[in-house]
């Protein structure tokens, strides 16, 4: 089963970076995923997220306002928390 991810934010390159360590983690977790960029501001804030670049893992906004490190996603995304 794809674990579904979306990157909130304006496409910033925060956002980008957020993005891409998101992908290295989730490759080297040897997760199967699906990653969706969120721009809207609309779609934004339906999620609740109060800052940017925020990462939302199967509906739940996990990291918000920080770029966390790829080892940090790695445990976010391996089910050790949340980093907003």
């Amino acid at each position: 089963m794809k674990t579904k991810l979306q990157i909130l934010g304006s496409g910033c390159a925060k956002c980008k970076l957020l993005a891409e360590h998101t992908e290295r983690a989730m490759q080297e977790l040897a997760l199967d995923y699906e990653l969706e960029k969120v721009t809207s501001l609309e779609k934004i804030a339906d999620f609740g997220a109060v800052a940017t670049p925020a990462l939302v893992v199967g509906g739940e906004v996990k990291v918000s306002g920080h770029v966390p490190s790829t080892p940090r996603l790695k445990e976010i995304l391996a089910g050790g928390g949340t980093a907003t």
